[in-house]
């Protein structure tokens, strides 16, 4: 067998019943009648779906025929969250509320059943099997204080694998945890990005054998500052709680998420106008899920940008790959009348300064001229011409180039020295802010 083949496929092959070794048709059969099942089940359970699905199709015969059914949306779970379950409320074991990142909409609802979690817990067992061994520390940096949150999750999947997991909860004091790390002298952590970075800025000398980042996409720039300050491999995982926390990791190649396609079907759609895209196209991820019971969801538009990766993984799986996502539809904008500015570009100019812990990206909208705010965390100590170096690296991105050159775009950059870090996972986007009628 190839030492690089994600953990995934013998997984994966079991879980659908496959005694040989794994193929796509294999997959794609399963897919499909889970899929029937799962419309089977909401239209007899979910007040939603009854009426959401009500002139939808009432049998599919490929999964191609999938497009046909309407698409559920974030708005949707905010607004009607309890009409999705398809089981009571006594049988919820977890509830999952979702700030709106500043909007002054709704919080979104998630709700879980034990049988749910433990679909979780399954995979984040075999996902960390990738890069983590038995008796392997590993440090948690994600919530994990309640029962059944994504850290206390991870740590019952750790265990599982005869590893030992060492709850810590999301960074709030640098220090501390760069203690903790070299106390227990960790083989690994899991993380947010931006955390992350703002640990390896500060924490010389800690050796790590890996650091899985997650809860937003990982910019390359990260990624790269992590490994050298640790001298360790950094894995990407794509997950969100509307899919149960965990949709994909990297295998030990390392060029994309391979998919817990027995669990979700997966796909890429046109933004603009919902159409299926074909392998190798760029657009909206799209997910269905195929084994939850007690709040299962229809073709459900996640928001963020990614393709299915043509060609095989050099690790040799079966599984489809899905491109790293770098940044989500609502993470772009539109500087002066054309050129596009994206969260991922300012994301590697401005990681790639040794100095920069994290930074906040603001549009504000004026009659006849864009203005983009920058503020800037840097470490501690750092020069005193770290605004100069930002300025610098702002003239790599093009769309900030051509947008000033034409006087319809003013920037200004705040910078601000410490050691503090963003206590709460957050998605990481350029706020748009309107300020003419």
């Amino acid at each position: 067998m190839n030492p690089l083949l994600t953990p995934l496929d013998p997984w994966i092959a079991r879980k659908i019943g496959q005694a040989g070794p794994l193929t796509r048709e294999a997959i794609e059969a399963y897919q499909l009648e889970k899929i029937r099942e799962t419309l089977e089940l909401v239209r007899l359970k979910s007040r939603f779906y009854q009426k959401r699905l009500n002139a939808a199709p009432r049998y599919i015969s490929s999964l191609s025929e999938v497009a046909q059914f309407p698409f559920t949306t974030a708005q949707d779970i905010r607004e009607q969250a309890l009409q999705f379950l398809c089981v009571s409320q006594g049988d919820i074991q977890r509830v999952v509320t979702l700030d709106t990142s500043g909007t002054t909409g709704e919080p979104k609802r998630l709700y879980f059943t034990k049988e749910d979690q433990e679909l979780t817990i399954d995979f984040f067992h075999i996902g960390m099997s990738t890069f983590t061994a038995t008796g392997d520390k590993v440090l948690i940096l994600l919530p994990c204080e309640r029962m059944g949150s994504v850290g206390d999750l991870l740590a019952s999947a750790l265990q599982r694998l005869g590893a030992c997991p060492i709850k810590h909860g999301v960074v709030r004091d640098v220090s501390e945890t760069l203690d903790v790390m070299r106390q227990e002298q960790v083989h690994g952590l899991v993380g947010i990005p931006t955390q992350a970075l703002a640990l390896a800025r500060y924490g010389e000398g800690i050796k790590l054998k890996s650091a899985l980042l997650t809860t937003d996409h990982v910019p390359d720039a990260i990624a790269r500052a992590v490994e050298r300050a640790w001298g360790c491999l950094v894995y990407n995982h794509y997950g969100m709680t509307e899919m149960g926390l965990g949709g994909g990791v990297e295998c030990h190649a390392r060029r994309g998420y391979h998919l817990r396609e027995a669990d979700m079907y997966f796909e890429v759609v046109n933004p603009a106008t919902g159409e299926p895209l074909a392998e190798g196209e760029s657009g909206e991820v799209v997910f269905t899920t195929l084994a939850r019971c007690g709040m299962p969801l229809i073709r459900y538009r996640t928001g963020d940008l990614s393709r299915f990766i043509p060609g095989k993984c050099p690790c040799g799986t079966t599984l489809k790959t899905l491109e790293r996502v770098r940044q989500r539809a609502s993470g772009q904008v539109t500087l002066g009348n054309q050129w596009r500015l994206t969260m991922a570009d300012l994301d590697e100019a401005l990681f790639s300064i040794a100095d920069t812990l994290d930074f906040t990206a603001t549009i504000s909208r004026q009659t006849a001229q864009n203005g983009l705010q920058l503020k800037v965390r840097a470490v501690e100590g750092t020069n005193d011409n770290v605004a100069g170096t930002i300025e610098a690296a702002l003239k790599s991105i093009p769309a900030i180039q051509l947008a000033r050159a034409a006087r319809q775009l003013t920037v200004r950059v705040a910078v601000e020295k410490t050691r503090s870090v963003t206590a709460r996972p957050i998605k990481r986007t350029i706020k748009d802010v309107r300020t003419y009628a």
